[in-house]
């Protein structure tokens, strides 16, 4: 295929990147903003989940001459259309908008948003027809057009609008300097004398030493300590001398700045070998102009010598981290002549109190400070990237008390700061980075010791047998077998060959050498081994859970009135063959739970979970009614909307509008929450609910516990006749408040007996005496049953729904796990530890098993840090894999469940329940594709079959039609068909471990074990998994199989049926769906007037609440449970912004 060449702009073309508002997909873009560089355009990227409003503010600061955005999560139609009349709202019409979203994009949608002015949408056939640079090329050639000129309105002058902080005439003035100088020339010699004390504070070091991040903390800073203050920022990023394109990549780092108080530009130096663009000085000017009260000029990462920063400022400060080599590397850093303040960021690297030593000593040389005293020099350790870092604090006083010394007089700060320095808060203690590798190291031992132990085994065997042999005895019973050993006086009792009497008694002497060499449990296994097969030869077989004792048939009839298995344990004779496959495989529900956590499945309870997520809580509600109705267990599983997922509430701001309730179900108070699950039985041991939220995950979970409680509070009204009661109480109650009652809206569905619905608006404890309400909560917190996803760090991994920043995110984590063990919620998972999404980004099978135990391991190790007791925390874990058609997919759930019994036994001396993996299965969502749709059931059937052979604990089958929309009721119905079909017609399913005994599953689980081991290694190497999150180690590894795949799906090397080989008759085109599935009018706005009624009923409950909440972060006490009851008055939207405030915003990285 011929490779398309790039266009080559005429002109120097800026375009703004970045996905839209809720939208975690930024991998497209990534790829796209790389390629738009390597086509000669400087480009300002924003990263994912950015609003129309960043994103415009942004375009008119940096004067780009487009904005192009992907849309993958919906809402695309009154995000574009918004983005367009916001332009027009601030007289930026001349940017040009294009974006694309795959099939998410609707033809007919394209073709309006294209109608309505926005200049291109991409589709996926655009991109087949005209490949990725051909895409880009086309956009490219669009925007390559020269700076317009400067158009002030009539009304004022260009020095009115500077002073009146114009951000559209001041970014202009600078695109002027750098394009058109005579232009800029003439506009500023116009202007007169400019305002020359405005103070510069600049700020340069080396590449990578987290400038940017520094920067956002210290504006941050100076926005709280200064309400009426404005600050003007320049950033410089280098320009590429092969291609002109730059990336000009601090604005993504950044999370303070969109602010009114801020205006920031982006330059490139457009030239090669320098810190600054020539240009920076009238840029400075210009900010000058307009007056701003501090501005800070940040140099792009250069090496060590530069000083360049020094011409252009009245304080400088030089930012390093504690990895520049030897000590003798300082005496050649010209900047530690001149800097005013020092700051060595990163200072939770190795070695950061030595680097602050040496550089303290080299500026004391430097300055001939000798007298100084060690905490008077201006040099500061810092952790930028940490949440309210002391050293953070006292550089931001340092700087300013420069910068007044220095004569800016109105700067004087009453910041006030702590004592000490910085001081990583670890979530891995530094002496435990290794524990990947140590569980490596002890699995490995394991597995030396399963060998050696099972060779002596089959010694054992052999002697055995030749004593039999010698004496004439039978061997088949094994009746001479005791526990101590083997029963002398049974084996040699009337032997039948007495001339060999004394070779069997030498023989004997030598099997009681050898067995002096055998573990005592592992004699134990070979001395019942037969009693073990024999109780499942049983009709019925008896077994205990949590003490509950249980009997199960062992087996089934099948129409031609065969008894069928239901579980089958090897023919093995040999002692040495029966003791290797008990510690490496066993029986279902015995260690190392290779073949199943259980004993037997429970009967009536099939895997199948009941999947929805769409509109409001209503529609939804009816959803889960229809898709439950005849089925014993009811498991819930609920997909959530993207505003949901970002933790934010609805609203009438077009580009949340338009995703409410899209792509999953909109929930933003407790009340949502109520109705979503109501007429289900929360408390019921055959229900249990799954939900797919990460960073507000805490506060969902919440809404759900206490919606459970007050079914209960329900339950207890009606069975002590109170309903009349509890109704005129309410009835005050509104009335009072002036609010009118909460409802659920529309019908209710078949099978719903309104449980739930009677306390809407009000918790039990309003309408209850107060023991009462603690005595149901605590017994409520005992039986609920479900999973909550909150898995953090496969999100900064792969799938960048993150919102918090990840220690404070983590604590949210501990917390939620200390609540549950304090509270005994043993039933319900505090995380649900995710490879799902990291498969979906790409990832092949091992990488996705070995990423998800590492991160499940890493919260082991956070827990334990926090002083948890394994055994308590052990059994609320729990794991969700995606199944593939990949040959490891067959063995996925396998291998998991040993390595994790093993080092939970063998590594952390846990208990067998904390030694049981349980996991959650959901076919592939990046094997559904939007060529030949019908096909994807097939490959469903397929990775069900996998599934359900590996004996994973539940299981959701994805519709065929979610490639290119919402399921339809249609289509979950044949999903969930696929594997009810499989559990109650396929007679092979009837047995519950098909796999065992095959030697391909044997030698793929051995495989795919060690891969996965080193892989623990290779993450050990780079610091355990926080390490490696730091150097985007995962995100690298996840993208380059992603692309992998990709490449060989479109050569055709891997065959896809349908989509690049076996095509129909018509080329097999990408498939419209006949339904989409959008949230209505109606629903959007009863979202909006659930959130507006409660903040109208609860006004002062909220406000002390989150004040409450914000203490209790604090000072460090357990936020769950404060959570618990702020939940009561608050939406989801305040309590996420409540928690910026104190524990910080997640910081978007390339």
């Amino acid at each position: 295929m011929e490779q398309i060449q790039p266009y080559q702009p005429k002109h120097k073309v800026r375009i703004v990147t970045a996905a839209s508002l809720f939208d975690g997909h930024d991998a497209a873009i990534n790829i796209m903003r790389r390629i738009i560089q390597a086509t000669g355009v400087e480009v300002i990227h924003l990263g994912h989940d950015r609003s129309v409003a960043e994103v415009v503010e942004c375009a008119i600061q940096e004067d780009a001459n487009a904005i192009a955005m992907t849309s993958y999560q919906g809402g695309h139609n009154e995000y574009f259309r918004y983005m367009y009349d916001l332009l027009r709202e601030h007289d930026a019409g001349q940017i040009k908008i294009f974006g694309g979203g795959g099939g998410v994009i609707l033809p007919k949608e394209i073709e309006a948003l294209m109608g309505y002015g926005i200049d291109r949408i991409y589709s996926p056939d655009d991109g087949r027809a005209m490949g990725l640079q051909g895409m880009i090329n086309d956009l490219v050639s669009r925007c390559d057009l020269p700076v317009g000129d400067l158009s002030v309105s009539d009304a004022k002058s260009i020095r009115e609008a500077l002073q009146s902080k114009d951000v559209g005439i001041i970014a202009r003035l600078i695109s002027l300097a750098e394009n058109r100088p005579e232009a800029f020339k003439a506009h500023w010699e116009s202007l007169g004398k400019t305002n020359d004390k405005v103070p510069v504070l600049g700020i340069t070091g080396t590449g990578g030493a987290g400038k940017s991040s520094l920067v956002d903390e210290l504006v941050r800073r100076f926005l709280a300590d200064f309400p009426e203050k404005h600050i003007g920022i320049i950033s410089v990023d280098p320009s590429k001398r092969k291609t002109g394109g730059a990336l000009l990549g601090d604005r993504i780092r950044m999370n303070a700045i969109h602010n009114p108080r801020v205006f920031m530009r982006s330059l490139a130096t457009r030239q090669s070998n320098l810190a600054l663009s020539k240009h920076v000085a009238e840029a400075v000017e210009v900010l000058k102009a307009a007056e701003y009260d501090l501005i800070i000029l940040e140099t792009s990462g250069i090496g060590q010598s530069d000083t360049e920063i020094l011409e252009h400022s009245d304080a400088s400060l030089y930012v390093m981290t504690p990895e520049f080599g030897a000590a003798t590397q300082l005496e050649k850093i010209d900047m530690l002549d001149f800097a005013d303040v020092v700051a060595i960021n990163k200072f939770d690297k190795r070695g950061a109190k030595d680097a602050l030593r040496d550089v303290k000593k080299q500026y004391v040389r430097n300055h001939n400070l000798w007298d100084a005293a060690d905490e008077d020099l201006p040099i500061f350790g810092t952790i930028a990237s940490q949440f309210n870092d002391p050293g953070m604090n006292q550089l931001y006083r340092a700087v300013l008390d420069v910068m007044v010394k220095n004569g800016a007089k109105e700067l004087k700060s009453d910041f006030a700061i702590a004592e000490g320095a910085s001081e990583k808060v670890y979530v891995i203690p530094p002496a435990r980075t290794r524990y990947l590798s140590e569980i490596a190291e002890s699995n490995r031992a394991y597995d030396v010791k399963a060998e050696s132990q099972s060779q002596t085994a089959q010694k054992l065997y052999g002697l055995y047998l030749s004593i039999c042999t010698v004496l004439g005895q039978e061997t088949t019973k094994n009746g001479s077998l005791t526990a101590a050993g083997l029963d002398e006086t049974k084996l040699f009792e009337n032997p039948k060959r007495q001339e060999h009497l004394e070779l069997a008694k030498k023989l004997l002497e030598e099997f009681n050498q050898v067995k002096m060499d055998l573990d005592p449990h592992h004699w134990e296994v070979i001395h019942s081994w037969l009693s073990k097969v024999e109780r499942y030869k049983q009709a019925l077989y008896t077994f205990k859970v949590r003490d509950k004792e249980l009997q199960i048939k062992t087996h089934t009839e099948s129409l031609s009135h065969s008894e069928i298995p239901k579980v089958v344990l090897p023919s093995y004779r040999g002692w040495g063959d029966i003791l290797k496959w008990v510690l490496q495989e066993n029986v279902p529900g015995e260690f190392p739970f290779t073949a199943g956590l259980y004993p037997f499945k429970r009967e009536g309870e099939d895997p199948t979970r009941m999947f929805a997520g769409e509109g409001g809580p209503e529609r939804t509600n009816k959803r889960f009614h229809y898709v439950s109705k005849d089925m014993e267990a009811k498991r819930l599983s609920t997909a959530f909307d993207s505003v949901t997922l970002y933790g934010n509430d609805p609203d009438y701001r077009p580009d949340i509008y338009g995703k409410i309730g899209n792509a999953g179900v909109s929930i933003c108070c407790l009340d949502d929450a109520k109705k979503l699950y109501s007429g289900f039985d929360l408390s019921d041991p055959m229900t249990s609910v799954s939900m797919t939220i990460n960073g507000p995950a805490p506060m969902l979970l919440a809404f759900f516990l206490n919606a459970a409680i007050d079914q209960n509070c329900e339950k207890y009204i009606h069975e002590n006749d109170l309903v009349e009661t509890v109704e005129a109480k309410l009835k005050d109650f509104f009335k009072a408040r002036k609010s009118e009652r909460p409802r659920y809206h529309g019908e209710i569905p078949e099978g719903h007996n309104g449980l739930g619905l009677l306390l809407l608006g009000v918790s039990g404890d309003k309408v209850l005496p107060v023991k009462v309400y603690q005595d149901i909560k605590k017994k409520t917190l005992a039986q609920v049953r479900g999973t909550v996803q909150a898995d953090i760090l496969k999100e900064d991994q792969a799938q960048n729904t993150c919102i918090f920043s990840t220690e404070f995110a983590l604590r949210l984590m501990g917390d939620v796990q200390e609540y549950f063990i304090q509270n005994s919620v043993r039933n319900f998972y505090s995380v649900s530890i995710s490879g799902y999404h990291i498969a979906e980004a790409g990832a092949n099978p091992i990488t996705q098993l070995a990423f998800t135990l590492s991160n499940g391991f890493t919260y082991v190790e956070y827990y334990l840090s926090r002083g948890m007791d394994i055994n308590q925390f052990g059994p609320n874990l729990s794991f969700f894999f995606s199944n593939g058609v990949d040959p490891e997919y067959a063995v996925i759930g396998r291998v998991a469940r040993r390595i994790w019994a093993k080092a939970m036994r063998e590594k952390y001396g846990a208990n067998p329940r904390a030694q049981m993996l349980k996991y959650h299965i959901q076919t592939s969502g990046r094997s559904l594709h939007a060529q030949e749709i019908d096909f994807n059931d097939i490959r469903t059937t397929l990775q069900a079959l996998y599934a359900i052979y590996d004996n994973c604990n539940s299981l959701h089958t994805n519709a065929y039609d979610e490639a290119i929309t919402t399921p339809t009721e249609e289509s979950v119905r044949r999903a969930m068909a696929i594997q009810l079909i499989i559990n109650k017609e396929l007679g092979l399913a009837k047995n519950e471990n098909p796999l065992q005994g095959s030697f391909i599953i044997e030698e793929l689980t051995d495989l795919v074990e060690e891969a996965v081991l080193l892989e623990f290694d290779r993450i050990t190497e780079r610091g355990g998994v926080l390490g490696a999150m730091e150097t985007m180690y995962q995100r690298s590894k996840i993208q380059e199989e992603s692309l992998h795949y990709e490449t060989l799906k479109h050569t055709g090397a891997y065959p896809i049926i349908g989509v690049n080989t076996f095509l129909s008759s018509k080329g097999s085109p990408t498939i419209l769906p006949a339904e989409v599935i959008r949230a209505t009018e109606s629903e959007k706005e009863d979202q909006i007037g659930t959130l507006k009624a409660l903040r109208g009923c609860y006004p002062e409950e909220a406000e002390t609440a989150l004040k409450s909440l914000q203490k209790a972060a604090v000072e460090h006490e357990n936020l769950f449970d404060k959570l618990m009851e702020v939940v009561k008055y608050c939406s989801l939207g305040q309590i996420t912004n409540a928690l910026f405030e104190v524990g910080g915003q997640y910081r978007r990285n390339m």
